[in-house]
């Protein structure tokens, strides 16, 4: 009987003891669990931080940045939920003002900075190259030009497209309005401007082209107008317009990317001052390879 009751006693004992290994567990497990940072996720280890960012980002600038712009914002809102993003597309010297003046949280450029502007201690963040499509109407039989001919038409010299193997039409001209960061670009890589005796730059563009006020006026005109001849962001450039070889070479994100195509520039996103938390969040999105995977959908990531 000793024996039984000693038996009974080790028993309980030992249940106990198996009782007390389990609760240990539990509590164990709970303690990490609580002790887990904020906003990690138990089973991936990943962040989520779509509750931890909020706010409206203003961005005002280049028409040719703004598809990209859009494109990445759209994703970003969807990261972070209780984030708005407002897009203007003004031009790049708008843009930069927008920046530089604090009336935008991020300006957009697609063309270089002034000295006078990079003077203000502007952050410049390049996004994207971008390639600047020669565009004329489908109906257009004319299929590739070199860089001297192209500057030749855009300055005056050639006005009519028999000249290059084209109908006897007169050539229409289209541009872009003063202070287009695609303009700038443009007439700079084709030499399109010249000094005058005080040292400012001069567009040397024939005086009767007609004027465009963004990417999309400039598509719009040519679509239109079957004589017609523009530039415009490589965004842009779809079934409604043809584009122009330049030297044999046609305008893609490869060519762009190889270097090969030779009407191209970068993009920028231009900040002022101290960062917000939210700003500085979008432009390391942008900069990421999430971001650039996003941006190589329609231009020239930076990152490869």
């Amino acid at each position: 009987m000793k024996g039984e009751c000693k038996l009974k006693r080790i028993r309980k004992v030992l249940v106990l003891v198996s009782l007390l290994l389990v609760l240990s567990v539990v509590f164990t497990g709970c303690a990490n669990r609580d002790s887990s940072p904020q906003g990690i996720d138990e089973l991936t280890g990943s962040k989520d931080t779509s509750s931890q960012l909020s706010g409206t980002i203003n961005i005002v600038g280049s028409t040719s940045v703004t598809p990209v712009a859009e494109s990445l914002g759209q994703e970003f809102s969807k990261l972070y939920k209780g984030v708005n993003i407002d897009i203007q597309g003004v031009g790049s010297t708008a843009g930069i003002k927008a920046a530089i003046d604090g009336t935008a949280d991020i300006g957009m450029s697609s063309r270089n900075l002034k000295d006078e502007e990079k003077a203000t201690g502007v952050k410049e963040y390049t996004i994207a190259y971008d390639g600047i499509v020669i565009a004329v109407h489908p109906n257009n039989p004319v299929e590739d030009l070199d860089m001297e001919t192209i500057q030749k038409i855009f300055s005056g010299e050639l006005t009519n497209w028999k000249e290059l193997g084209g109908d006897d039409q007169e050539i229409l001209v289209i541009s872009r309005e003063e202070g287009s960061g695609t303009r700038g670009a443009f007439e700079e890589i084709l030499e399109l401007q010249e000094k005058d005796g005080s040292g400012n730059t001069l567009s040397i563009v024939k005086k009767d082209a007609l004027i465009a006020d963004g990417n999309g006026a400039v598509k719009a005109n040519i679509v239109s107008k079957e004589n017609s001849i523009g530039y415009v962001s490589l965004s842009y450039l779809d079934e409604m317009v043809k584009g122009i070889k330049v030297e044999g070479v046609e305008a893609t994100v490869d060519t762009i990317q190889k270097g090969e195509y030779k009407i191209s520039r970068p993009f920028y996103m231009l900040t002022m001052d101290e960062e917000t938390d939210l700003i500085k969040a979008f432009i390391d999105f942008t900069l990421s390879d999430e971001g650039q995977k996003i941006v190589g959908e329609n231009q020239v990531p930076i990152k490869q």
